[in-house]
């Protein structure tokens, strides 16, 4: 017996030594800690809010038990208006705000890459609102969009010569969250620049030269060589963007509450009133799942734009 035992650990104990050998342990060692800290921090916070998707647990109400629901609370997620129009808010935010940061970002990216002399002193002017909190700058475009105190309808009221005493950004449901819009693309613009410009940079300046000396125009150049050139880099960061824009919280949170009425909550902003204010939780977690959900669509569909962009490229 203890020699067919032998026998027939030998083939585990051999691969074994093939697989654990003492590079990888070293290497595993020190993935190891990083690998924890992913699980404790990521996936199990993953993992139980798929749980609670499932079940209905109601915190304001602590005599209430914690029931298994199955999929009902997606039901209620996909039959919720102001879950739509919440969606609705951020979609504009994305489909116009981001898409005007991305034209503004290119634009100046052009125009930067034009200058030889102080490039890095304008890069860093430029770069300013990035490094200000948006707590900094929702504080600050609060005062300004002030309908009574504001400077922007105290300018106003100069330009129109009293004719106009200004609008209330903040407090009209025509101008709430263009509004919000407006902060946004004025702090995120200079990211989408800063990576277009390196995407400019890193094009091989004989290109562009053969392409002048072909004859080809500014806007031809642009569209046919640059723009195809740089558009990997700009769909990184214009996914960056969309993420992030999902995530818009403290700007609404501080410029308008989500008001007037519901005109200016986004999904992060609706997620937080059911998640903190009603404490329904397995709402709560089914909401922010279909968010994921839409936001790993869009991912997708951007990355095959890339691939098959980057396919073009080598054909």
């Amino acid at each position: 017996m203890t020699v067919s035992t032998s026998a027939a650990s030998t083939p585990f104990v051999s691969w074994a030594q093939r697989v654990f050998t003492p590079r990888r342990v070293v290497a595993l060692a020190f993935v190891l800690p990083a690998l924890v800290i992913l699980l404790l921090i990521t996936i199990y916070p993953l993992l139980y809010t798929l749980r609670l998707t499932v079940v209905q647990w109601e915190l304001s109400n602590a005599r209430a038990p914690i029931e298994f629901v199955g999929l009902n609370n997606f039901g209620r997620v996909l039959g919720d208006a102001r879950f739509w129009n919440a969606m609705r808010n951020t979609g504009i935010l994305i489909g116009v705000g981001v898409s005007l940061e991305l034209v503004i970002g290119v634009g100046l990216a052009l125009l930067l890459n034009q200058v030889v002399r102080f490039r890095s002193v304008l890069v860093a002017l430029f770069l300013i609102p990035v490094l200000i909190a948006p707590v900094v700058s929702g504080y600050m475009f609060r005062l300004i969009l002030h309908a009574d105190v504001g400077p922007l309808n105290y300018l106003i009221y100069l330009i129109t010569q009293g004719s106009s005493r200004g609008f209330g950004w903040l407090s009209d449901t025509h101008y709430a969250l263009m509004s919000i819009m407006v902060t946004t693309i004025w702090q995120w613009t200079p990211f989408l620049m800063l990576i277009a410009l390196a995407g400019l940079q890193s094009i091989p300046q004989e290109i562009i030269e053969s392409a002048l000396v072909d004859g080809a125009a500014d806007w031809r150049i642009f569209w046919s060589i640059k723009l195809p050139l740089i558009f990997p880099v700009l769909s990184v960061g214009l996914l960056i963007r969309i993420m992030d824009t999902f995530k818009t919280f403290d700007l609404v949170y501080l410029l308008t509450s989500g008001g007037p009425g519901s005109a200016t909550e986004t999904v992060a902003y609706y997620t937080y009133l059911k998640g903190f204010r009603d404490f329904s939780m397995g709402y709560t977690a089914a909401m922010a799942f279909v968010q994921l959900v839409i936001i790993v669509i869009i991912a997708r569909l951007i990355l095959a734009m890339q691939k098959r962009q980057r396919r073009e490229d080598y054909a």
